[in-house]
């Protein structure tokens, strides 16, 4: 009367098409072929009595399954788990649910199972499914800062939902450390141990930055004492970390005139670059990982020692949207714009691949730029050049107000934001 499709089960469909048959049979014997077929009524109701006897199993599994039809529990392409069996439903028929589990294996599960076993669709009510991600930090640790890096990582898996938001959970302590799980929405739940992997992989990379270790068992700590024990007073092996950040901060294009006559050439003498290096940090990233986003506030740029960073700007022009893409390999800088001119990030930057980069702060900058009343001069004169010859471009980005793109175009504008760092870091 509603006009709506009610399609019938294969179980329920079959079964019809069985007792349809049966019924038609009868009926050409009796009425076509004048056949009595009382007696053999008869006969079939014994017959059948002990047939159905024998194939209790049998009938259970298409009652089972028609039951499992009429209330919905599953449907095609749902994922399940039954007992300790998961997968995605393949299809129903008489006897049978057929799953496919992540080892892409089909596993036949009897209806009278599937009936009787607890259920667990992870599509339903709808494709969001929760999962946790476990960590263990020491006493030492923050919680906040902890709960900070769970979060970040979160942020920087696109799979994962924005809605609802990722949480940060303190689970309990015991004798290793603090416990914490980091709760978070997928819409597809085949990606689960991808994304796990994923997060979890952030996550090791986020807590090193930070000098959060995880506790190790008493076994190992005991073979790590000793091996630092043992190694005091030793050498160390190679360049040191400020000797390995000159290296890399002498061959970047950080402070080097960028156009015209002198191009190339470094603004500071090198000594004042090797003090910077002994300042700075350098940090290992993995791919994936998300440094700052367009329209942010940042006070840090990037110098890439080793691996890819790819950017991406946004602009709109007449209601339409473009997106643009770079790539900086080892040499190159991102985000000094923001540290030297004050303006919102630009773009979006994220790590392509595992890689190495040297974080200058703006408190190590200050440090730089104290004394050095010429150095100032110089930036803000590179920097404002720069902005202006990008002008249009940056009129795009909606994130940018027109004040803010006059004030990074402004050599005096910029020199104010470069003393600023030097009163604030000096007070």
């Amino acid at each position: 009367g509603r006009r709506r499709p009610f399609p019938l089960p294969r179980v329920l469909h079959g079964l019809l098409l069985a007792v349809l048959y049966l019924i038609i049979l009868f009926s050409l014997l009796r009425n076509v072929m004048g056949i009595n077929i009382t007696p053999f009524l008869t006969t079939s109701a014994i017959l059948t009595m002990i047939i159905g006897l024998a194939l209790q199993g049998v009938l259970s599994n298409i009652l089972s399954g028609m039951s499992l039809h009429f209330s919905k529990s599953f449907e095609r392409g749902d994922w399940i788990r039954v007992g300790d069996q998961e997968g995605v439903v393949m299809d129903t028929t008489w006897r049978e649910t057929r799953l496919l589990d992540r080892n892409s294996n089909i596993i036949v599960v009897p209806n009278t199972v599937m009936a009787s076993e607890k259920v667990t669709n992870f599509s339903l009510p709808d494709k969001k499914t929760a999962l946790f991600y476990a960590v263990r930090a020491g006493f030492d640790a923050p919680p906040a800062a902890v709960q900070e890096a769970l979060l970040e990582a979160a942020r920087d898996v696109p799979e994962i939902l924005s809605s609802p938001r990722p949480v940060a959970l303190v689970r309990g302590n015991d004798d290793l450390g603090i416990s914490y799980a980091l709760k978070f929405w997928i819409s597809d739940f085949s990606r689960r141990d991808v994304l796990l992997t994923e997060v979890g992989r952030l996550v090791w990379y986020k807590l090193r930055r930070r000098g959060i270790a995880v506790p190790l068992p008493v076994g190992e700590s005991v073979t790590a004492l000793v091996g630092a024990v043992s190694g005091v007073g030793r050498a160390p092996e190679g360049e040191s970390p400020e000797e390995a950040n000159f290296r890399d901060l002498f061959g970047s294009r950080f402070l080097r005139v960028e156009e015209g006559k002198g191009k190339g050439r470094l603004l500071l003498p090198a000594r004042e670059v090797r003090s910077l290096a002994a300042r700075v940090k350098r940090e290992k990233f993995s791919a994936g990982e998300v440094l700052f986003r367009q329209g942010e506030r940042g006070e840090f740029c990037h110098v890439v020692a080793r691996g890819l960073v790819r950017g991406e700007v946004v602009t709109e022009e007449k209601g339409k949207r473009y997106v643009s893409e770079f790539r900086t390999g080892r040499g190159g800088i991102v985000g000094e714009m923001s540290l030297l001119s004050g303006l919102p990030r630009t773009a979006t930057c994220s790590v392509e691949e595992e890689s190495e980069l040297i974080k200058i702060d703006a408190e190590a900058f200050a440090a730089l730029l104290s004394g050095n009343e010429r150095l100032a001069e110089a930036i803000a004169r590179t920097v404002s050049e720069r902005n202006r010859r990008n002008q249009d471009v940056l009129a795009k980005i909606k994130e940018l107000s027109a004040r803010d793109i006059a004030a990074s175009c402004s050599k005096k504008s910029i020199l104010a934001h470069l003393k600023s760092f030097v009163r604030l870091f000096r007070s």
